[in-house]
């Protein structure tokens, strides 16, 4: 796959790389060369120096062959420009903005451009280890409306069943994971001690959900 990525800085050079070793065709584009020197000597893919939100600069990066298109600079107006060029004038598929400020985000979302909020993530996060919450927080939706978590099931939760646990628009029961077997949940489904749920919790039951699981061990995504 060929992805184009507008903005050099931490986080546009480390998916750079990460992309790169994956075998993908990388070009990257910034208005600072210096910046590419963070990209380092094992980088195989391509620069192109100029702004992100020039039809001329992304033309020559090659947008027009783009199957994806990462826009990561430090502004959220020129991530935002050169996603819509991206999409309105290259037809590019898959592209993804990095958006500060949440409102926005979604706002542009509603646009079909994809965003990823770090002020939202890096929230949740935080609010995480100051509850100690016994769970990983998977992924969140939609700017903060809902959030992906997993836990424990301990014996004082052994044998309900999946309906026991879940609360209509609060929180949904998704998969189960017994040992090395992960299933899609059924409300009939019975619980067994050890199993490790995948829940979508509403932020005001966030504080219940902590409560049904006070002592449950931190787990890993789901996969199978």
């Amino acid at each position: 796959m060929r992805y184009l990525i507008v903005g050099c800085g931490r986080v546009g050079s480390a998916l750079a790389n990460l992309l790169d070793a994956d075998g993908h065709e990388i070009i990257v584009v910034d208005e600072n060369p210096a910046a590419f020197k963070r990209l380092g000597k094992h980088f195989k893919g391509h620069v192109e120096v100029g702004t992100g939100i020039d039809y001329d600069v992304l033309k020559r990066a090659g947008a027009q062959r783009a199957d994806g298109f990462i826009a990561v600079t430090d502004g959220d107006n020129r991530n935002v420009m050169a996603a819509l060029i991206a999409q309105r004038m290259f037809k590019i598929n898959r592209i993804v903005a990095r958006i500060y400020d949440p409102p926005r985000g979604a706002m542009y979302r509603e646009l079909g451009i994809d965003t990823v909020c770090p002020t939202t993530i890096g929230a949740k996060l935080i609010r995480d280890v100051l509850m100690e919450a016994p769970w990983d927080t998977l992924q969140s939706f939609d700017f903060g409306k809902v959030t992906s978590v997993s836990a424990t099931i301990e014996a004082a939760d052994a044998g309900k069943r999946v309906a026991d646990l879940e609360q209509p628009g609060k929180i949904r029961i998704a998969a189960i994971r017994s040992g090395k077997s992960v299933r899609v949940a059924a409300n009939d489904t019975v619980l067994a001690e050890g199993d490790e749920i995948n829940a979508i919790v509403a932020p005001e039951a966030i504080s219940e959900f902590a409560l049904m699981f006070p002592t449950g061990a931190p787990t890993d995504r789901m996969t199978a």
